[in-house]
């Protein structure tokens, strides 16, 4: 399994839009990445949106709701949260889900799974938190559950934090469900994806990639893995503008933490960026989020024209 072209849609605030509409502009965007050549659509598995894109209190759809209504809005593109949160749910539960996702979209989920890191949604929704070493530790113990179920095994736990016996997975469409861990962890989650992953999404800053590649490839060979068995995508925000002023403009508007993992410009200069400071360093794929314009008419469009050509070169 890999994703060459992926299409993130990160926030659900369209101006003038009330809670009625804003389905109805997500299943456009999902449309409109698949018939420019996207090969798989995203969304966050929140609950908040996150303070760095807008107020927590901006709206929020809930994942898997969300991907099993657009697998019927679409027909090709896979479907996949960037990235579940793993505290959000017992991990038995979560391999019925995305194994039900996967038979309602014809066979077109991919578990996207991380430890879990925003410590306010856990605190209002009474979900436990608990430390960084705890997370991880539940991640690993969850994979343990989870893909053995995705692959039809009835898995019997007893673990530290979560317990199965003789768990049952049906109906099932494929021998299994990808999985895709995401993150830039170099001791914990590439160790984790080496052993547990079919992909894996990077999501640093540009500079650091071909390091993070290394690294990842060196936890896929310390377990006697073949690194060229577990495909690879980056993550990057982006804002397509129609001139440099713009995008100057709106680089200068951007948190300071997010200025540096943004691209604004116009289609052709992200096509450029990427393929110069990404693609150039052996990754696989790229997956963008438009964060401030996704939703426009148009803009998804565009962006795929523009970036659909990188993965003949490559």
């Amino acid at each position: 399994m890999t994703i060459r072209l992926g299409y993130q849609i990160p926030s659900f605030s369209y101006p003038g839009a009330d809670p009625a509409q804003i389905f109805g502009t997500v299943a456009r965007q999902a449309r409109d990445a698949e018939a420019a050549g996207f090969d798989t659509v995203l969304v966050m598995d929140h609950m908040y949106q996150l303070p760095a894109i807008a107020p927590v209190e901006e709206p929020m759809l809930e994942a898997y709701s969300t991907l099993a209504a657009l697998a019927r809005e679409t027909t090709t593109v896979r479907l996949s949260a960037l990235v579940t949160g793993n505290t959000y749910r017992n991990p038995a539960l979560l391999a019925k889900t995305v194994t039900t996702l996967d038979v309602i979209s014809g066979g077109r989920a991919v578990l996207g799974l991380g430890a879990g890191w925003f410590a306010r949604e856990h605190e209002d929704y009474g979900f436990e938190f608990g430390t960084w070493t705890d997370r991880f530790a539940r991640l690993d113990e969850a994979l343990r559950i989870i893909g053995p179920m995705l692959r039809g095994e009835r898995p019997t736990v007893d673990g530290a934090w979560y317990r199965t016996r003789d768990a049952i997975n049906n109906p099932r469409l494929r021998p299994t469900v990808p999985i895709m861990l995401g993150g830039s962890g170099e001791q914990r989650t590439f160790r984790l994806s080496a052993r547990h992953a079919d992909h894996h999404n990077i999501n640093c800053y540009r500079p650091d990639l071909p390091h993070k590649l290394s690294v990842l490839r060196r936890r896929c060979a310390e377990i006697g893995r073949d690194p060229d068995t577990l495909t690879t995508s980056f993550l990057t925000r982006a804002v397509v503008t129609e001139t440099a002023a713009e995008a100057k403009r709106i680089m200068a508007e951007l948190p300071e933490t997010w200025a540096p993992i943004t691209i604004a410009g116009t289609p052709d200069h992200l096509a450029s960026v990427l393929h110069d400071e990404v693609l150039a360093h052996g990754v696989g794929g790229v997956i963008i989020s438009l964060i401030r314009n996704g939703h426009e008419p148009g803009v998804v469009t565009s962006a795929g024209a523009a970036l659909r050509p990188l993965f003949s070169r490559t």
